[in-house]
């Protein structure tokens, strides 16, 4: 088999990958929040995520998914560690009302992408996930963790294109309400959400 995938299998893995990005999930949620509290943090928050999605394609080449799903103490240290991460972003945004105020959103904004790649990188369903899901597109033999790591570049990219997209229109959503007497209530909003999927990832 070539470096390269072949054009059919690129052509199924992007129409899989693309299914799979579109299905709602905590990524898509986060950005959604983050969009709200402004459209630079909400880009951010996806170019991150999409960081995070390149770190767990290396996990998952590396084999070190592998450990995960083989060590249940490991797994559920870093799903606790994501878990309490969202919850303490939430409390944050609460106490530092970074949603209802656009000069305290200004600040965490710059921090958006760090955090991105954090929410991301600290939930291993997302390593066991990629672990099951490339091999089957990339193939065996000795090129098949190079095609992986393309494949799994691919999906970063489709995963930025999307979710900088949910960041721009949440965004446009996030202006309209600063206008108006809902503002108050954003950050109890935007935290509560990043506090509800914290607990979900936590006793899920």
């Amino acid at each position: 088999m070539a470096l390269f995938p072949e054009l059919p299998t690129f052509l199924a893995f992007c129409a899989a990958a693309v299914a799979l990005i579109l299905t709602p999930g905590p990524d898509t949620m986060y950005v959604l929040t983050r969009g709200i509290q402004s459209r630079a943090a909400g880009v951010r928050s996806a170019l991150g995520i999409s960081t995070g999605v390149l770190f767990h394609i290396a996990v998952a080449t590396l084999g070190l998914a592998a450990l995960l799903r083989a060590a249940p103490v490991a797994y559920r240290a870093v799903k606790y560690a994501g878990a309490v991460y969202l919850v303490y972003l939430g409390v944050q945004a609460i106490r530092n009302d970074e949603f209802g105020s656009a000069d305290a959103a200004a600040e965490p904004a710059a921090g958006s992408f760090r955090r991105g790649v954090l929410v991301n990188a600290l939930n291993p369903k997302v390593a066991l996930f990629f672990l099951a899901f490339l091999p089957g597109f990339a193939g065996s033999g000795p090129d098949s963790p190079v095609r992986m790591l393309l494949l799994g570049a691919t999906y970063a990219a489709l995963t930025a294109v999307y979710l900088g997209g949910v960041a721009v229109a949440s965004g446009r959503v996030g202006a309209l309400l600063s206008s108006s007497t809902t503002t108050a209530r954003l950050s109890w909003l935007g935290g509560g959400a990043m506090i509800a999927l914290g607990a979900a990832l936590a006793v899920e």
